[in-house]
């Protein structure tokens, strides 16, 4: 299996999580992602007091081609602030967090109904 290297390109649902990481796209990754229609990208936050407007930048960039953000919080659900929801309210996205186990089933879900969806999680051990 390939390591992954920054960004791949294109939609690909999530072959297995957890041990730190993510395998999708015949390649692993330890450590954080951010999926978008685009593709997948390392993502740094590692936790989810980490995550910030500017971290979610590229889903925002993408704007026209997501309507549902997932975040995965990391082991526990967190609540999403209004910091975060509302940029994204305001560019047409509807954000939900929930533990970054159910958030990866749920966008696996979401991409093979093709649906608008971009996802971003924090890695679990």
């Amino acid at each position: 299996m390939a390591r992954f290297e920054g960004f791949v390109p294109g939609r690909w649902p999530l072959d297995a999580i957890g041990a730190g990481g993510f395998r999708f796209a015949e390649m692993s990754h330890k450590g954080s992602i951010l999926a978008t229609p685009a593709g997948i990208r390392i993502w740094t936050p590692a936790l989810f007091s980490e995550v910030t407007v500017e971290s979610l930048q590229p889903v925002l960039d993408e704007a026209g081609a997501i309507d549902f953000l997932i975040i995965g919080t990391g082991a526990d659900i967190a609540f999403i602030p209004p910091a975060l929801r509302e940029p994204l309210k305001a560019a047409g996205i509807t954000v939900e967090g929930m533990a970054t186990g159910a958030a990866a089933r749920t966008y696996n879900v979401l991409v093979a109904e093709d649906r608008r969806v971009a996802a971003a999680l924090i890695a679990v051990d």
